[in-house]
């Protein structure tokens, strides 16, 4: 990607019946912003959407539980969701949620075009019902054992062990994951997609994907050997209504929660592109052939994003077997790249809100900072296979590598320079030794902004602090604080140094924003350096949707983000004795925390 494009940077939207943990915001959150940011630090247009997921019956138990309406819990955790992205320092440009009127009209015009191309198929099937209350049972909150495998903690729509596609009548002793009742089947009309139709063209298209993850890659491949239409409509009052005469005003019948909040990738393009004044501007990202998209999520998503999103818009393309004409949306682009990473568990166990093996976003940035967080994801997240958090290794992590290692480097060569000469001072002749350490922070630029291109996160933040750790060896064989006498070679060593730090900050940037932009005020820089998103209270742009009053969106102005260069240091540049970036955390927080989660 030399010249600019328009980059979508798609990330999976956080379902809102309840707040989100850190194993969250590790699989879609984090990995996103880093690559959002770096993108547009090379010049690219990049616009990075999502919202809150808000539709199916997840939402109804959490709302009943509560004493709430559906709109209520929605709206109450969609604010919760928010917050804590804001607080994270995600860069959306607009994270949005799937109850607006906006949604639901791109959402019934996609359905249109698909059922106008012959895609969507009316059949009848047996359908869960909870035999308590009545309500359709939605086939990931029914598990039991895998026909094919034997796995028995296998859902209703897949098995996590062997990856098959499933319905809920194929489970063996399938229960209810919300009372443990077994669901009872009865006879229903519904709407299916036809997946089948779609083989030879996915078959085609993912042929094309070169550079994604092998086991997103070998898994999606091993899924189109047993596709099978797939319903995308429900016995539910709540949810997006069926376009067609005859469904549209049936209180019973709504199309189904995964149908809808695939097609919120492009349902916020569009929103964004409304609120920002150009409503065509969502074409260059869907319509233009040079444009690329990336979308982000957890393993347990890949099915949605590598195989049924891109049936769906070739459907809409009529691309499909069955040939078709393109909607009103016109031609939109398919995938770019499936990023998907691992799961995270915590302290050996899997996340489980319900057995309280947890711990939300809020509850972390209340006592640690946002930057901590960041870097344990990067440097140990579950990039390409399970990871584990554990506070040892967070306390670890964040004392030995961030403090002792980027924070050290930090304070010390801008406290030196504060105190020796009250600023940047003037460098004379630069010895090999200085040359060295600038042409290793310069040559960060290229390998590290490589491997956030290729989404190597991890590896990216390591070759970060091997810079890091070269800059500290700097200091310690140049040894300024010795160099009293010679106050020039003093300059030249601290001048090289603080460039190091300077280039640093820059490459550190799409990692750890907040410190980056700390580090640059330390340096004496001036204004926004690594721009942060904001809340805002908008009013829904439609009728038609179930949005109740205003509600706040994440959006950002990252039109001033730096260039992914070094920018020579200036000479004078005023520097005042700096405070610590990082916090040192105490040992006893291990325990305290283990405690807290065990309590």
């Amino acid at each position: 990607m030399g010249r600019m494009t328009h980059v979508l940077t798609a990330l999976a939207w956080p379902y809102a019946n309840g707040p989100r943990h850190i194993g969250h915001v590790a699989g879609f959150g984090v990995p996103a912003d880093v690559f959002a940011r770096y993108m547009r630090m090379r010049g690219h247009d990049v616009l990075m959407v999502s919202g809150t997921d808000e539709h199916g019956t997840p939402i109804l138990v959490q709302a009943d539980s509560e004493g709430l309406t559906a709109a209520e819990a929605a709206a109450k955790y969609n604010r919760v969701i928010v917050e804590d992205l804001d607080a994270l320092g995600l860069s959306y440009d607009l994270f949005t949620r799937t109850t607006t009127g906006n949604h639901y009209k791109t959402v019934q015009e996609l359905f249109t075009t698909l059922h106008a191309n012959g895609y969507i198929l009316q059949q009848k099937t047996l359908g869960a019902i909870s035999p308590s209350t009545g309500r359709t049972l939605p086939d990931r909150y029914i598990e039991g054992t895998c026909p094919h495998c034997g796995f028995d903690s296998a859902r209703g729509d897949q098995c996590d062990n062997c990856g098959r596609q499933l319905d809920p009548t194929d489970l063996i002793d399938p229960k209810s994951r919300i009372n443990g009742e077994t669901p009872k089947f009865v006879e229903e009309d519904h709407f299916f997609l036809d997946l089948p139709a779609f083989a030879e063209a996915l078959h085609a298209w993912l042929d094309t994907r070169t550079g994604w993850r092998t086991n997103v890659l070998r898994f999606t491949k091993n899924l189109l050997d047993e596709m099978h239409p797939r319903p995308i409509s429900r016995d539910l009052d709540w949810g997006v209504p069926i376009p067609l005469e005859g469904w549209v005003d049936r209180p019973d019948k709504r199309l189904y929660v995964w149908f809808d909040a695939v097609i919120g990738y492009l349902s916020a393009t569009i929103e964004w592109a409304r609120r920002s004044g150009d409503p065509d501007a969502w074409k260059q990202w869907w319509q233009d052939p040079e444009a690329v998209s990336y979308y982000f999520m957890g393993k347990d998503n890949i099915v949605f994003h590598s195989e049924i999103w891109p049936a769906m818009l070739l459907g809409a393309n009529g691309e499909g077997a069955g040939g078709g004409e393109p909607g009103p949306l016109g031609k939109l682009n398919l995938p770019t790249e499936v990023v998907s990473s691992e799961f995270l568990t915590m302290e050996g166990k899997q996340f489980s809100s319900s057995r309280r093996v947890v711990i939300y976003v809020r509850d972390f940035l209340e006592r640690y900072s946002p930057d901590a967080l960041r870097y344990y994801i990067c440097a140990a997240g579950p990039e390409n296979q399970d990871s584990d958090f554990t506070w040892a290794e967070f306390l670890r992590r964040n004392n030995d590598e961030l403090v002792a290692g980027w924070g050290n480097l930090v304070n010390r060569s801008i406290a030196m320079a504060a105190k020796n000469f009250g600023a940047v001072p003037e460098p004379g002749e630069l010895e090999d030794v200085d040359r060295e350490l600038l042409a290793t922070t310069r040559a960060a630029f290229d390998t590290v902004g490589e491997l956030i291109g290729a989404n190597k996160v991890r590896a990216g933040i390591g070759e970060t602090m091997k810079a890091v750790a070269a800059a500290n060896k700097y200091l310690a064989d140049t040894a300024p604080w010795k160099m009293k006498e010679d106050p020039k070679r003093q300059g030249t060593v601290l001048y090289t140094v603080l460039q190091a730090v300077s280039d640093l900050k820059t490459v550190m940037s799409p990692f750890l924003p907040h410190s980056s932009q700390r580090v640059h005020e330390l340096l004496g820089g001036e204004g926004v350096f690594a721009p942060m998103p904001y809340i805002e209270e908008v009013a829904d742009l439609d009728e038609g949707g179930a949005t109740d009053g205003p509600y706040p969106i994440l959006t950002g102005d990252y039109s001033d983000t730096p260039k992914w260069e070094s920018v020579p240091l200036v000479p004078g540049t005023v520097l005042e004795k700096p405070t610590p970036v990082f916090t040192k955390l105490e040992p006893s927080i291990v325990d305290e925390e283990i405690e807290r989660l065990n309590a």
